[in-house]
Order: C-alpha cells, then structure tokens, then sequence
C-alpha cells in the first residue's frame, strides 16, 4: 500500500501505468475479435472449390448445422418401489416422444430423501428407451419436498431434430 501512495506522490505515475495496461488489454481483444472473425464457417462446406448448391422449389427448408436442445421441456410422473413397475411407466408415458433424442433430464423426487428415488429412476431410463435415453443424455437428481416419497417428476429436454419450427411459431 505504501508504494501505491508513494507513486501518487511522485505526480500520478500509477495512472499512466493503469492507462497503458487497459490500452494493452483492449488492443488484445481487438485482435482475438478480428482474429475469430477471419476464420471460415464451421458449419459451411469445406474447401473454397465447393459449389453451392442451386436453390430449388422442392428443396427442403431444413438448416444444416449443429442441432440444439428444445428450451421447453417435456413433463411425465412416474411413482412406486418396484423397478419393473418404473421400467413400464417410463416407457409407457415416453412413447409419444419416440423417435427423439433426450439432450437432458431433470427428475425431481418426493420428499426430503428425494435425490435418491431421482436416482433410481434416471438409472432406468435407458432401460426403458435405450434409443431416447442414451449413454450421452445428462441427467440430474433433485427433491421435491411438496411431494410424496416414492415418486417423482421428470422433466426432459430433447434435441430439436432438424426443420422442427420454433416453440409457439
């Protein structure tokens, strides 16, 4: 702390030195931005020789690129001890979704020991719908405490496939 003073008294030296280090800071993320802008689409056609493709009124209107999660999840209750009894209602209450592909699942179970039940049940998910529930499906395990012990709320949120319009549009 004394040399912060001791340059304030030597006429404002640390203003000159925090000047040049913001200059210098914002000289850097200039170029790291003009740097990420020079670089190709990662998602266009690869090489500069590559055609683009002639639009045609049958074409598609699908979007080529990286699928995303659905921001609007999906909702079902599964209840009970037994792990046959789960098994069946998972893949009875996914069956309108089939086809689809689980990005992640959010399963809230009753009361205080809630996280435990979650568990159990999001380890049964794939065992119910192995080609929704994949190895690659992030699941998380909370409580409710508003709800009764042995059941649960499973909130799944799926890839958008692609040409799938927007929520509400």
């Amino acid at each position: 702390m004394s040399r912060v003073r001791a340059l304030r008294r030597r006429g404002g030296r640390l203003g000159i030195v925090v000047l040049a280090g913001w200059l210098f800071a914002d000289l850097l993320l200039v170029l790291a931005l003009v740097s990420m802008g020079d670089r190709p689409d990662p998602t266009g056609p690869k090489g500069k020789d590559h055609p683009k493709p002639s639009p045609s009124k049958s074409a598609s209107a699908t979007p080529a690129g990286p699928r995303s999660v659905d921001r609007h999840p999906q909702e079902f209750r599964v209840a009970g001890e037994s792990k046959g009894d789960i098994v069946r209602q998972i893949s009875k209450d996914t069956r309108k979704w089939s086809g689809r592909e689980a990005a992640l699942v959010l399963t809230f179970g009753g009361s205080s020991n809630g996280t435990v039940y979650a568990h159990r049940v999001n380890g049964l998910l794939g065992k119910a719908r192995p080609e929704m529930f994949t190895k690659k499906t992030v699941t998380d395990d909370y409580h409710s405490l508003g709800r009764r012990a042995e059941t649960a709320v499973v909130r799944v949120y799926f890839y958008t496939a692609p040409g799938d319009p927007a929520p509400g549009g």
